[in-house]
C-alpha cells in the first residue's frame, strides 16, 4: 500500500503520534518516511550559541539585535505534561539554538499526511546567534485563585513577591504577567519568529500565548565589545549597564547565590519586563536643551551633563545635572548601589488611530533579587523623574530563570520539579 493510499484512521494515528511515534513508525517500515536528501542544505552554524551550560543563554550574551518574547499561560492542571512539555521544549530549543530544525525529523522528511515537526520558515537560514531563555512567573506557583495546580507553592521564592504598583503605573493586566516566560533574541527577526512559534507549536494543549512582543534594534550592550546603542528617544540607553567581563559585579548583582533562596534557583537569575510607551510626537518638539536636562546626558555623545565622554562618571555633587534627572536618580550611588542587567528593546506596534506611534522600549532587566534592585529604583524614578511626563508603563512582569540546562538529558527547571 502506498504512503498516499493508507487510510485515514490511520494517517490520524501517525499524525497524532509525535516525534518519537513518526520516527518508530520509520523503523518499521522506512517508505513511511521521505528522503532526507530531498530538504534543504543544512544551516550554518558557525554563529551559534551554545545552549547548554551553567547559566541560561541570553542572558549576559552579547545582547542581539532581534527579540520576540512570549509569556504563556498553562492550560493542564497535570504535572506530569507539564514536565513533558518542558523536557520537549529544551531538546528543540538545543536544536533550534544550534541552527537546526525544532524536531528530530524536520520540516521536510516526514510523511506527507503527517504535520512537520518543524514550521519550516527557517530553512537555509543560519544560527544568528539564537538564544532562548525561560522563566516561571508567581502563577505557576498559586493561580490567580490561590490554587497550588503543581505542588510548587512552598518552593517559590520569596524574591519572586508581586511587584508593586508604581506611581504612574497604567498596567494591562492582559498584556502583563503569564505562568511561563520564553525571551527569543536573534541577529534575524524571522529566526526569532521561528523559535517562539515551534514552541508554541509544541506545547499546543498544555499552554496557550497570554501575550506577546516584537522588539527591534537592542536598547543596552551586554559586553565592553558592544557600542552603546540608542532608544527612541535618540539617546544612548544603558552607558552603565552591567557587562558579561564584570564578573565580580555579576556574582554581586546578578545570579542568584546558594542560601538566597530555594536550591532549584541558584545559579539563575530574576526578570523583569516592562513596556513602556513613549510619547515619541511630544518628546520630538521639546527643545534639546530639555532633552538633554532630562535624560541628564547629551544627546550626541552620550556624556553625563558637564563631562566629554560617555563612559565619564557623571557629577552628582554638581548642579549642572538637574535633581531630577534621569542619569541622576537611576545612578547606583542614590539606589544603595543596585545595579541591573538589562537587555531591552525598542518596539513599534503600528499606530493609536490618532496618528501617534505606538511604540516605545520594552525593558528587560535581569537581578539577583528584584526586591533590592529593580524594585527600589524604579520607586525613585516612578516619584521623581522628569522623564516620566513622556512615558507610560503599560505592561508588567516577574519571572524567576533557574539555571542553565546541563545536558541532553536535563530541561529547563529540572529541579524545581525534582
Amino acid at each position: 500500500m502506498s504512503e498516499k493510499s493508507l487510510p485515514r484512521r490511520r494517517v490520524i494515528a501517525l499524525a497524532g503520534a509525535g516525534v518519537a511515534g513518526i520516527a518508530g513508525a520509520a523503523g518499521v517500515g522506512g517508505a513511511l518516511l521521505r528522503s532526507s536528501s530531498t530538504s534543504e542544505p543544512a544551516a550554518v552554524t558557525s554563529d551559534a550559541v551554545t545552549f547548554f551550560g551553567r547559566t541560561q543563554a541570553g542572558i549576559v550574551t552579547p545582547a542581539q539585535d532581534r527579540l520576540h518574547f512570549v509569556a504563556f499561560d498553562v492550560l493542564t492542571s497535570d504535572r506530569a505534561r507539564l514536565v513533558q512539555l518542558l523536557k520537549d521544549w529544551s531538546a528543540a530549543a538545543a536544536r533550534m539554538t544550534a541552527g537546526k530544525d525544532a524536531g528530530e525529523i524536520g520540516a521536510t522528511a516526514g510523511i506527507l499526511e503527517a504535520p512537520p515537526d518543524d514550521t519550516g520558515e527557517a530553512i537555509g537560514l543560519p544560527a544568528s546567534g539564537l538564544t532562548i531563555t525561560v522563566g516561571f512567573g508567581p502563577t505557576l506557583f498559586r493561580d490567580a485563585t490561590g490554587k497550588d495546580r503543581f505542588g510548587l507553592a512552598a518552593r517559590k521564592p520569596a524574591a519572586l513577591a508581586d511587584l508593586p504598583r508604581f506611581p504612574g503605573d497604567t498596567i494591562d493586566p492582559a498584556i502583563s504577567g503569564g505562568d511561563i516566560c520564553v525571551q527569543a533574541c536573534a541577529n534575524d527577526p524571522q529566526v526569532a519568529v521561528h523559535a517562539i512559534r515551534n514552541l508554541a507549536r509544541i506545547g499546543m494543549g498544555v499552554v496557550s500565548v497570554r501575550w506577546s512582543q516584537l522588539g527591534f534594534g537592542r536598547t543596552s550592550s551586554t559586553s565592553t565589545a558592544q557600542a552603546t546603542p540608542r532608544n527612541l528617544f535618540g539617546f544612548k540607553d544603558g552607558t552603565a549597564n552591567l557587562k558579561a567581563e564584570e564578573t565580580d559585579l555579576l556574582d554581586q548583582h546578578l545570579w542568584v547565590r546558594a542560601g538566597d533562596g530555594p536550591e532549584w534557583m541558584t545559579g539563575g537569575s530574576y526578570m523583569v519586563t516592562r513596556k513602556i510607551r513613549m510619547l515619541i510626537e511630544t518628546w520630538d518638539r521639546s527643545p534639546l536643551g530639555d532633552q538633554e536636562n532630562i535624560v541628564g546626558r547629551t544627546k550626541g555623545e552620550g556624556a553625563p551633563i558637564g563631562q566629554s565622554r560617555e563612559f565619564d562618571e557623571p557629577d552628582l555633587t554638581s548642579t549642572s545635572i538637574p535633581t531630577d534627572a534621569h542619569v541622576r536618580l537611576a545612578h547606583p550611588t542614590v539606589n544603595n548601589g543596585a545595579r541591573l542587567l538589562r537587555r531591552g528593546y525598542n518596539f513599534v506596534d503600528g499606530s493609536d488611530g490618532l496618528g501617534r506611534l505606538n511604540a516605545g522600549l520594552f525593558f528587560i532587566a535581569y537581578q539577583r533579587d528584584p526586591r533590592t534592585h529593580f524594585v527600589p529604583i524604579q520607586l525613585n524614578l516612578a516619584r521623581h523623574d522628569a522623564m516620566n511626563e513622556y512615558l507610560r508603563h503599560v505592561s508588567s512582569g516577574l519571572f524567576a530563570c533557574p539555571p542553565g540546562v546541563s545536558g541532553p538529558d536535563d530541561y529547563w527547571g529540572r529541579a524545581l520539579f525534582a
